[in-house]
Formats: C-alpha cells, structure tokens, sequence
C-alpha cells in the first residue's frame, strides 16, 4: 500500500457522500442490518471500526448507545467523526498494526476499509491477525471486500477500457494489483484463502450492495416506494452465493 497516494487521495474523495447515494444506501442498510443482528445477542459491547472512514458506521453506532471506537488513517477524516460526534473515541493508525488495543478487547470489529486498500497477501493476513487478536473470545470480525469480477465487468467492458487494462489482468481475468494502486479486488478463493491462513472461521457471507451498482441511474430514477421495495429484494437475496462474485462489495463475517 503507498500510505502517501492513499492519503491524498481520501483528503480529495468523500466517502460519506459515497455512502449517501442510493447505491451506497444499499450497501449501508445492509451492513447495519447484519451489524445489528449480531449486536443484538450481546450484553454492552465494545465495537472497533478500523478504516473508519468519514465515521458514517462509527457515528451510527454510538448514536445508538453503543461504545465505539474508531481509528482511521486519513486526519482529514478523523477531524469530520470529531466535528460530527463527540460519542466516538478516535484514534489515527492502521489496520495493519493495532498495538494500542489489548488482546480480546472488542466484541466486534469492523474492517470494511483496509482490505480495498491493502494490497499484498501478507499485509491482508496482517490486518486479519490483528483484528483476530483484539476481538474477544466469542467476538465478531465482518470484513469487506472489493470484488474482482465487478471491476473488470464495469471498468474493463462497460466503460470500454479492456485493451488499455490487458497489462493488468492475468490470462484469467484476475487484477494484478501493485503497490502503486490504490485498490485491491480479490474473488471469492482469494477470501477464503485469507481466512484459512488465519484460521478465522466464516459465519455467513453476503454481498452488501448485489446489482445496485450496475444499475445506479435506475436506482436514482425509483420513487421511495420502488426503492423499498429492491431493498426488500436485495435483502431476500445477499447471501446467494450467485450473486457474491460479480458484485461491487462482499462482506465476510467470521469468529475465531
């Protein structure tokens, strides 16, 4: 990961615009609804949201009355979650070295940042390891990803870019990312390989946005009513297996 690059580009792109859109409602219903399933068989927990962003989870969360903290890379981020709630404990750092925190301090940790970022497979393992050594015992760790497929779909063949991006791809289609690009995407093999190396063990796996990012100006053209009711559709249907590989966004829930 070039730090350098990644913080000049999040001082520029706001993410919590991102996550105002219709697209990324979608992924933000259905990451807050997996959240809040799981918080609800657990007795005052302590979350951690790692890569938190522009706090749109950590500030959800504490307005609920929950205990969050929040590290992020970018100070420019860090200084909206202060300026937006003074609920979330925040602390800047990466997911790669989490030494502040004690062993099994977190019921649940969230790492739905590091992994778009964070590209070899060893500084991946290094972010699962430590998000695996702080949750306690009987904690949640749920992991987003960006996926392969998405990519090379939307900007290899929709945009037009496939045979100005050969030199990225593998004779199978697959990113060949460097440490001088900003994004890592990974397939469903990739994920699981990451968790048997770290011996994290999968609850479930769901797509948190399935089409709706292919589909982004129908989505913004539906009445409140209409999109309700895809959020019911995608809801019934995030955890096909089908459905994993070809969207924007996966989200992993694992123990140890």
């Amino acid at each position: 990961m070039n730090e350098e690059n990644l913080i000049k580009y999040y001082n520029k792109f706001n993410e919590e615009k991102r996550l105002n859109t219709r697209h990324g409602q979608v992924e933000f219903i259905t990451s807050m609804k997996y959240i809040k399933e799981y918080l609800s068989k657990m007795n005052n927990p302590k979350i951690i949201d790692i890569g938190a962003g522009c706090g749109k989870y950590s500030i959800e969360l504490a307005n609920n009355g929950y205990d969050v903290t929040a590290v992020e890379l970018i100070k420019h981020n860090l200084r909206v979650i202060e300026k937006n709630s003074n609920k979330v404990k925040t602390y800047l750092g990466n997911a790669i070295n989490l030494s502040r925190f004690n062993d099994e301090t977190f019921d649940l940790v969230l790492l739905f940042g590091p992994m778009y970022h964070l590209i070899s497979k060893e500084d991946k393992i290094k972010a699962l390891n430590e998000a695996k050594r702080i949750v306690k015992k009987d904690g949640i760790i749920m992991v987003a990803y960006c996926m392969n497929d998405y990519a090379v779909i939307t900007h290899g063949f929709k945009d037009n870019n496939i045979l100005d991006s050969i030199d990225k791809l593998d004779e199978n289609f697959k990113i060949i990312s460097t440490c001088e690009d900003l994004y890592s995407v990974v397939r469903i093999e990739d994920i699981d390989e990451l968790n048997k190396i770290t011996d994290l063990k999968r609850i479930k796996i769901v797509t948190s946005d399935g089409p709706s990012n292919y589909i982004r100006s129908v989505l913004n053209k539906m009445s409140d009513l209409e999109f309700s009711k895809f959020i019911e559709y995608h809801l019934s249907t995030c955890e096909r297996k089908e459905l994993l590989g070809a969207a924007a966004h996966t989200l992993d829930i694992l123990k140890k």
